[in-house]
Parts: C-alpha cells; sequence; structure tokens
C-alpha cells in the first residue's frame, strides 16, 4: 500500500475538535447550536468519504505531527481498517447528532451545550483512533476518548450518574494506564518501534511465548472499553447518560474504540502468523467465549431495556475479538465486519428505547406490553434491529456471523461453532419476547393506550434510517467487505 503525505486524516480529526468552540459560542441560541453540530457532523463525513476511493484502489493518506520518541512518531495514517472504523463512526455520529436534538429537546435536557461540545471532541478522538499509524499515537487518543466522555457519562449530575462516572473511569483509565502502557512498553524494548504494520512486528524479536502470552493479556483487558469480562463492570453502569450517548458511545464509539484497539493488537503488532505458531489464538477465543456466553446468559435476566441493551453490547464486543482469534480468513472477516453490522443494529436498538421513553416515559421491559400498537414504526425498527444483532437475513449481522460459523468450520474449532448457535439461540431469546409483547400482550394499566403516540421526528426519523441501514447492508455490504479484505490482507 502506497501512502501520500496529505492534511486530510489530520482535517478529519480536528473539524469536530475545532468545531466544539462555535458550539459552546452559541449556547444562549440552540437553533444556531445545533445548526453547527449538524454541519459539523456532515462536512467530517464528507472528509472521509473523500478519502475512501484511494483506500479501495489500495492507497492511503499519511499525516506525521511530532516524533516525541525515536522511531515512534505521533502519526495519521489512512489504511483499509481505519477507514472501516472511520466510515461507520462518522456515518453514525451524523444521525446521533439529529437524533440528539430531538431527544435533549423533547425531555429539556439541562446543560445541552456541554452535551453537544463534549459529543464532539469524543468523535475526533474516535476518528484519532481509527486514523493512528502506531500504538502511541492511538494510546493518546484513546484516553482524550475517556476524558471526553466522562462529562457524557455524568450528564444528569446527580448521586448515580457521578457513581457510575467514578466507575467509568477507573476501570478505563485504571486498565489502560496499569495494563496497556506497560504492554506498549514491552512491545517497544523487543520490536524497538510501535508500527502497526501488516503480519505485525514482534516475529523474529526474541519475545519469549510467555512474554508474547503476558503482553496479549494485558492488551485484551488492558483496552477495557472493549468489555471482555471481567473488566466490563463500566458498561451497564454507563447507562445512567442520556440515551444519545448510550446509543454512540456505548453503542458504537466507546467499546468499538476497545475492539479496534484489540483487533490492531492482534492483527498488526503480533499478526495471525506469530499467533498461530506460539498457540496463542485459544487465549483469545476463550476469553472471548466465556464473556459472550456469561452476557447473553445476565442480559436475559434484565428488566431494564438499556442494561438488556448494554449485556447485549458486551456479548457482541466479544463476537468481534473472537473472529479475530479464530485466525482463519472468514474468522477474521467476519470478526472486522461485526464491527460496522452491529454498529447499526445496535444504535437503531438504543433509538428505539429512547423514543419509547421520549413518547411513553418507560424504561422497564416489564411496563411495555402492548406499546407497539401505538408506536409501530418504532417497534418495526427494534424488530429489524434485533434481526440483526441475532444475525438472521435479511440484515446485516447476518452477512459477519455467516462468516464466523463458516471461520469456525473453516479451522475446525466445533467449540467456538457451538458458542456461535448457544448464543444466537441466547439473542433470540433475550430480544423477541420484547418485539412480542409490544406487538401482542395486553397492557396492564387501563390507561396505557391514551396520549401515547410515535416520539418527534427527529428521534423517528434517524431509527428509521439506521434500520433501513442495517438491512441494506445484507444487500449491499460490498464497500464494508472490500475494506475488510484490504485491511486483512491486502
Amino acid at each position: 500500500m502506497s501512502y501520500h503525505t496529505s492534511i486530510w486524516p489530520l482535517a478529519a480529526v480536528l473539524i469536530s475538535l475545532l468545531g466544539a468552540i462555535p458550539i459552546m459560542l452559541s449556547d444562549r441560541r440552540p437553533n444556531l447550536r445545533e445548526s453547527w453540530t449538524i454541519l459539523i457532523a456532515f462536512t467530517k463525513v464528507m472528509i472521509v468519504a473523500s478519502m475512501l476511493p484511494t483506500v479501495l484502489n489500495g492507497g492511503g493518506f499519511v499525516f506525521t505531527i511530532a516524533e516525541v520518541i525515536p522511531n515512534v512518531p505521533i502519526e495519521l495514517r489512512v489504511d483499509a481498517m481505519g477507514m472501516f472504523f472511520a466510515l461507520v463512526a462518522s456515518i453514525l455520529w451524523l444521525f446521533t447528532s439529529l437524533y440528539s436534538i430531538g431527544y435533549m429537546r423533547a425531555l429539556d435536557e439541562h446543560d445541552q451545550t456541554r452535551y453537544f461540545a463534549s459529543f464532539a471532541v469524543a468523535i475526533s478522538a474516535t476518528l484519532g483512533v481509527a486514523f493512528s499509524a502506531n500504538l502511541l499515537t492511538l494510546y493518546l487518543f484513546y484516553e482524550m476518548l475517556s476524558l471526553s466522555t466522562y462529562p457524557l457519562v455524568t450528564h444528569h449530575n446527580d448521586a448515580e450518574a457521578k457513581t457510575s462516572g467514578r466507575k467509568y473511569l477507573t476501570y478505563i483509565l485504571g486498565t489502560s494506564i496499569g495494563l496497556a502502557l506497560p504492554a506498549m512498553l514491552i512491545v517497544y524494548s523487543f520490536a524497538g518501534t510501535l508500527d502497526f504494520k501488516i503480519g505485525g512486528i514482534l516475529a523474529g524479536t526474541g519475545a519469549t511465548p510467555q512474554t508474547l502470552a503476558l503482553v496479549l493479556i494485558l492488551f485484551l483487558f488492558g483496552f477495557a472499553k472493549a468489555g471482555l469480562m471481567p473488566f466490563h463492570g463500566w458498561l451497564p453502569a454507563a447507562m445512567v447518560a442520556p440515551t444519545p450517548v448510550s446509543a454512540f458511545l456505548h453503542g458504537v464509539a466507546v467499546v468499538k474504540v476497545g475492539v479496534f484497539s484489540i483487533l490492531r493488537v492482534i492483527f498488526h503488532i503480533f499478526g495471525p502468523d506469530l499467533l498461530f505458531e506460539v498457540n496463542l489464538g485459544v487465549v483469545i477465543t476463550t476469553i472471548a467465549s466465556i464473556t459472550i456466553l456469561t452476557a447473553s446468559l445476565v442480559a436475559l435476566t434484565q428488566d431494564n431495556l438499556k442494561r438488556r441493551l448494554a449485556y447485549s453490547t458486551i456479548g457482541q464486543l466479544a463476537y468481534m475479538i473472537l473472529g479475530a482469534g479464530m485466525l482463519t480468513a472468514a474468522g477474521m472477516t467476519g470478526g472486522l465486519l461485526h464491527i460496522a453490522m452491529h454498529a447499526f443494529g445496535k444504535i437503531t436498538l438504543f433509538f428505539c428505547a429512547g423514543a419509547i421513553y421520549v413518547a411513553a416515559g418507560k424504561k422497564y421491559i416489564s411496563q411495555m406490553d402492548g406499546l407497539g400498537r401505538r408506536m409501530p414504526l418504532t417497534y418495526l425498527a427494534f424488530m429489524l434491529g434485533s434481526i440483526s444483532i441475532i444475525g438472521m437475513p435479511p440484515l446485516g449481522g447476518f452477512i459477519s456471523k455467516w462468516n464466523l460459523v463458516i471461520g469456525a468450520v473453516n479451522g475446525d474449532q466445533l467449540i467456538l461453532l457451538l458458542v456461535l448457535l448457544t448464543s444466537t439461540l441466547l439473542n433470540a431469546a433475550y430480544f423477541m419476547p420484547i418485539v412480542y409483547r409490544g406487538f401482542f400482550a395486553k397492557a396492564a394499566d387501563p390507561v396505557f393506550d391514551e396520549g401515547i403516540k410515535e416520539a418527534p421526528l427527529f428521534c423517528l426519523v434517524p431509527l428509521l434510517a439506521t434500520a433501513c441501514a442495517s438491512m441494506t447492508l445484507f444487500f449491499y455490504p460490498d464497500i464494508f467487505l472490500r475494506l475488510a479484505k484490504l485491511a486483512l490482507f491486502p
């Protein structure tokens, strides 16, 4: 892959970071503030999309910010894997920005300017992670994301939000400083660089299998945004945040940054061949399998809709890491594809949860019987999002899960095949009853049907759009498939 020096990677990162300034200056003019938000979100999508044709043709872009450590510059590089993640994140930030306007206004939330400004900084950090050329750059943006999302998690400023915020930072910063940072130092001591490289940088460095195993485990748990158990407790706790925050940051950006960081380590620090040689794939798949099954079982017990979605997310993130750990072509492709397929499906489900709260004031599944008859579009979108997460056609989740299944079969990993099939049944068990109860169960409250209707258009349109996108990805997954194959098999 040939890289061209260009300002575009930096522009993609900075547009929303700098955009936070006019958002804050428009505090007393909500319409202007939200216009800035939409304009910045749309511009970011356009900048990312403008680089897509070059990447699809085997090229890329690079921009060096500074070199503070020998052979480890702070550098941005747009390759196929980074483009894959940046495209998903930037598109879904645009939808989330539209949704946020309807949600925050409908509930008359306080500190809306801080909310939109923090969101803008967070998406800059997300794109910084996507376009990082090495572990140091990724780590800096990873920490920037942690700090910029804290005000969003604690938005309500009550005791529960503050407790959840402390838990969030304890998990996220504690693991990144205490586990991921030492792992980076070990990698640098052996390889003399932290650059992401096809095939990895640790092969032939003299690191023993025991050292490699230690470094891998440090990274798996050090990037705790990925939610691997037992370092998952921050994610359900963070559901106290407003629903758009849960939807984008804890269904797409924050958690996917964790997974993306781990996939970078697996593919471009270790390399599949080295992991296969020292039999470390089994470490990855064992941790992922335990997380998938445990999170799915816990999700079944949750009555709070957002908490059920949170535990579902923990399990689905582990699918992505499971695929990478299979070390087969189809498995690794499926793991990477699931970043996009899960993102569109899960953000739809979170949008629906928020719309239900805005329209009916309901948080608990047991209170939602019959609600689908009053909010049919929202529940239809919820059904489509659920089908995608379960992995059934004709939704995009089927494409990624099919690749995961083929990857397990091709690698003669029948235990992993059993994990996939069992978890899929559990996915159906915790999602489909919600849809059934919404459309067919009798409402317990005799006045429940009175006055309830669909959420405002700014809430309704984005969830319908992302639901349709999930279906479209089943029929037209080509762009993400091409990027995944370029990232893994250039």
